[in-house]
């Protein structure tokens, strides 16, 4: 019979040595799922954890602890490799593009094209969600737009090595955009890039992970 253990870790930024000291969001997946304590369980596919743990980092720690109900969510959601990575890219960028900084803002065009490139050459057709969102997103910043075209022309094609680091700078280039933004819902934006972002992962996924009985509270 499980039950329910004296000490649950606290949220905090960054990694941590053991649950004593606190935990990260994929810490306490990892924790969840019966993994050794790690930022980087296998249970997440790497690039939605990658999310996370820039959510849990860049969140106020004020609001950080409504993250906590969201953690048993990303346990299981394996992905489906670099599709998986450019998707939640595009996911990222697409959120922060509207609201960050001009120099992220250009750097978030560029990488949203890449994306759109990718997504393309997958098969994705122009009205698949992720292309429709990334569309919208270049829409709504034209002038963004217009020098990320520009430049990429000069850049050149993209070497498939490059893409997962790639997807990782877009990531958190997006969620620091966020953050960094003159918004004053930036928690909520963040939190609710997540949710989305293990909605989209969701449907990839299939492997079912064992999850600790604990009572989760915000």
């Amino acid at each position: 019979m499980r039950t329910t253990p004296t000490l649950l870790p606290i949220l905090s930024r960054g990694k941590h040595r053991n649950p004593r000291r606190g935990a990260c969001f994929m810490e306490y997946a990892s924790y969840l799922a019966g993994e050794m304590w790690s930022d980087h369980p296998s249970c997440t596919d790497p690039s939605l954890a990658s999310l996370a743990r820039m959510v849990n980092d860049c969140t106020s720690d004020a609001a950080r602890g409504q993250l906590v109900t969201m953690i048993p969510s990303v346990i299981g959601l394996t992905g489906d490799g670099t599709i998986t990575a450019i998707r939640l890219a595009a996911r990222a960028a697409s959120a922060a593009l509207p609201i960050a900084s001009e120099g992220r803002q250009r750097a978030l065009a560029a990488g949203l094209l890449r994306c759109d490139e990718l997504l393309a050459s997958w098969g994705e057709s122009e009205s698949s969600p992720s292309r429709a969102m990334v569309r919208s997103a270049l829409d709504d910043t034209p002038g963004a737009s217009t020098w990320a075209g520009e430049f990429l022309q000069l850049a050149g094609a993209l070497s498939p090595r490059s893409i997962p680091l790639m997807s990782e700078a877009i990531i958190r280039t997006a969620v620091v955009g966020i953050a960094d933004a003159c918004v004053q819902d930036s928690n909520h934006r963040l939190r609710e890039l997540l949710a989305l972002a293990i909605a989209d992962c969701a449907a990839d996924s299939s492997v079912v992970f064992p999850i600790r009985e604990v009572q989760l509270t915000p």
